[in-house]
């Protein structure tokens, strides 16, 4: 399985960007936004169910970024609304297949196994 991202790049406090990642695979999958600074660990951002109901966000983020899958695909897009020079970060999209339900607060610790490249995020 290979997650392909995409958006980015920089912005001033308060503005907006979009990330989107797609997964070359049909199976379904949780899937979630990681961030990680430099110096810091891995921290993660957001999380969606496998069929897009139910969502989870760091409370950092929370009423300023949404995450939000294609009906039907393994594609998914994090919006995000007031940025603010803390979330500076690489981002990176993550999946773990799984037809087992679990609900959106356990989407954080989910074992991921796949990973995509990354895509640089940056705030001033």
């Amino acid at each position: 399985v290979q997650l392909v991202e995409s958006g980015g790049g920089s912005a001033q406090a308060g503005g907006s960007l979009n990330l989107s990642c797609s997964a070359s695979a049909y199976a379904l999958m949780y899937m979630a936004w990681f961030r990680q600074a430099p110096g810091q660990k891995r921290e993660a951002v957001a999380a969606i169910t496998t069929g897009g109901s139910s969502t989870m966000y760091r409370d950092s983020v929370k009423g300023r970024f949404t995450i939000s899958r294609e009906s039907g695909k393994n594609t998914v897009h994090l919006q995000m609304n007031s940025l603010k020079p803390e979330d500076t970060a690489m981002y990176y999209c993550a999946a773990y297949p799984s037809s087992i339900y679990r609900s959106a607060s356990t989407c954080f610790t989910l074992p991921y196994n796949y990973w995509g490249q990354g895509t640089q995020v940056t705030v001033s």
